[in-house]
């Protein structure tokens, strides 16, 4: 379910705000824009560290588009 979220984020040139578990248990909300999915993870530009990540899917805990006017003001 989570992995098409992703594909269909991607697919729209979307970004996202995720909510994600680190591998030392840590979660953070992170803006991202997709650029890749794999089986097992994806690749995206992280608005937070302002570089291209590789995340894993099983630990992303929600996606939620990001609202075009907020785009805007940030």
């Amino acid at each position: 379910m989570m992995k098409e979220q992703l594909i269909k984020a991607m697919q729209r040139n979307q970004s996202v705000h995720m909510i994600y578990v680190s591998k030392c248990g840590e979660i953070t909300k992170r803006r991202v824009k997709i650029s890749n999915v794999v089986s097992d993870s994806f690749s995206a530009y992280c608005f937070t560290r302002r570089a291209k990540r590789t995340f894993i899917i099983s630990n992303v805990l929600a996606i939620i588009p990001v609202n075009i006017k907020e785009r805007d003001v940030v």
